[in-house]
C-alpha cells in the first residue's frame, strides 16, 4: 500500500528535490527490510526463478511502452544515433566488461560474458526519466530519442551474448557444432522470429483496433493484451521475445500514428510499469539490508565504478565520434546509459539456464553497479536534460 502511494505521490514532491522514485523505493526497502520485522529475505539468490519472472514481466512491459511513444517513424538515417548505439557502443561495452571480469575479479570466462551482456544494455525500465515523453508531445530531442530506442532493441540484442555465455559455461566454445548452432539459432534465427512476429502481431492488432471497430471499445489495456500476445508468439516461435514486443508497439503505432488510442495504452502500460518496478526495487533495497553486497570487496567496487563512469561512456563516445551531433549530446548519449531491472533479469536467467559455479560475487558485483546507477544517474540525469534544452531553447531564441 506504501509503495502505491509513492508512485502515485512522491512524483509531485520530488519535482525539486535532487530524488528520485527509484532511489525513494531503494531506501524503503533498506529501511523496511533492516528492523528484522519481516522474515521474508527477498535475495536474488534464493528466489532465482520468481527473480527471472517478475523481471521479465517489468522489461516486456516497459518495452511496449518505449515503443508507443516514440514519434519518429523507423529509418536508417533518422534512427542513426540508435544504430551507433547499438553497433559499436553494446558490443564494445560487453568486451570491456567481460574483460574486467577475467582481469579484475577473477571471473571464468563464461562468468565474465553473462556479466559483460548484462551489463551492456541501457535498461528501458529505469531510464524512464530520460526517455521520450508520451505519444505526441513533443518532447522527443536527440539524447531522449537516442537512449530510448537503444533501450527498447538492445535487451533483445544482449541475448545471443547471453546465450554464448551459456554456451562457454557448458564448454561449448570449443566445438564447431556448438558455435554454428549459437550463430545459427541463437542469433539468426531468434533475432529473425522475434523480428517477424513483432511485425505481424503490431499489424494483427493494428487491424483489430483501427479497422475492425475495436477503437470503440478499446482502451489502454490493450497494450497489455499487445505485449503478452506478442511475447508469447515470439517464445513458442523461438525467437526473442524482448524483440517482439517492442517491434509490435512500433508497428502498431506507424498504423495510425496520431490516433488517440496510443496515448491511452501508453498511460496504461506506463502506469503498470512503475508499479511493478517500484516493488521490484523495494525488494531490491530488501536485498541489499540482507547482505546482497557482503561479499564486495574494494577491487570489486572500483571495477563496478568503472564500468558505470569509464566503460559506457567510453564506448558511447566511440559510437557518437562522427555523428555532427553537438558534444554535449554525445557526452549525456555516452553517459546516462543506465543500469537496472534488465540487468538483473540476463543475470538471472544465465544463471538460470547455464552452469556457471558460484554466483555470490557475481550478484554482489551486479547490485553494487545497479545501485550506482540509480543514485547517480537518478540525480543527474533530470539537472542535465533540463539544462541542455534550456540551452537549445537560448540558441533556438
Amino acid at each position: 500500500g506504501a509503495v502505491v502511494l509513492l508512485v502515485a505521490w512522491a512524483p509531485v514532491g520530488l519535482k525539486r528535490l535532487p530524488l528520485t522514485l527509484a532511489i525513494l523505493c531503494v531506501a524503503v526497502g533498506v529501511l523496511v527490510f533492516s528492523t528484522g520485522l519481516l522474515s521474508f529475505n527477498p535475495d536474488p539468490r534464493t528466489w532465482d526463478t520468481a527473480t527471472e519472472r517478475l523481471t521479465e514481466l517489468v522489461v516486456i512491459i516497459s518495452l511496449t511502452g518505449a515503443g508507443l511513444k516514440l514519434d519518429r517513424p523507423v529509418g536508417w538515417r533518422r534512427w542513426s544515433t540508435t544504430w551507433r548505439l547499438l553497433a559499436v557502443a553494446m558490443p564494445l561495452t560487453i568486451a570491456a566488461v567481460a574483460w574486467l571480469g577475467v582481469a579484475g575479479l577473477g571471473f571464468s570466462l563464461a562468468m565474465a560474458l553473462l556479466l559483460g551482456a548484462a551489463m551492456a544494455p541501457t535498461d528501458p525500465v529505469l531510464a524512464a526519466d530520460v526517455q521520450v515523453g508520451p505519444p505526441k508531445s513533443g518532447d522527443e530531442d536527440e539524447v531522449r530519442f537516442g537512449l530510448t530506442s537503444e533501450a527498447g532493441l538492445n535487451d533483445a540484442l544482449a541475448f545471443p551474448f547471453i546465450h554464448l555465455a551459456i554456451l562457454a559455461a557448458a564448454g561449448g566454445l570449443a566445438t564447431t557444432g556448438g558455435l554454428t548452432d549459437w550463430f545459427t539459432v541463437k542469433v539468426g534465427w531468434k533475432l529473425l522470429a522475434g523480428l517477424g512476429v513483432g511485425v505481424l502481431s503490431g499489424l494483427a492488432f493494428a487491424r483489430l483496433i483501427f479497422r475492425g471497430g475495436g477503437t470503440r471499445f478499446g482502451d489502454g489495456l490493450v497494450a497489455l493484451a499487445a505485449t503478452l500476445v506478442a511475447y508469447a508468439a515470439a517464445e513458442l516461435a523461438h525467437g526473442y521475445g524482448f524483440l517482439a514486443v517492442f517491434v509490435c508497439a512500433l508497428t502498431l503505432r506507424a498504423a495510425e500514428r496520431d490516433h488517440e488510442i496510443h496515448q491511452e495504452m501508453h498511460d496504461f502500460s506506463d502506469q503498470i510499469e512503475r508499479l511493478l518496478m517500484m516493488l521490484l526495487l523495494v525488494l531490491f533495497g530488501g536485498a541489499l539490508a540482507n547482505g546482497l553486497l557482503a561479499s564486495l570487496t574494494w577491487i570489486d567496487a572500483l571495477i563496478g565504478l568503472a564500468v558505470v563512469f569509464v566503460v559506457r561512456p567510453v564506448a558511447g563516445m566511440i559510437a557518437m565520434t562522427g555523428s555532427g551531433q553537438p558534444m554535449r549530446e554525445r557526452l549525456l548519449l555516452s553517459f546516462l546509459g543506465i543500469r537496472g531491472v534488465g540487468s538483473v533479469y540476463y543475470v538471472a536467467y544465465g544463471l538460470n539456464h547455464g552452469n556457471f559455479g558460484d554466483s555470490e560475487k557475481l550478484w554482489a558485483v551486479v547490485g553494487f553497479i545497479i545501485l550506482v546507477s540509480i543514485l547517480v544517474h537518478g540525480v543527474t540525469a533530470a539537472p542535465l536534460l533540463q539544462r541542455l534544452a534550456r540551452r537549445r531553447e537560448a540558441e533556438a531564441g
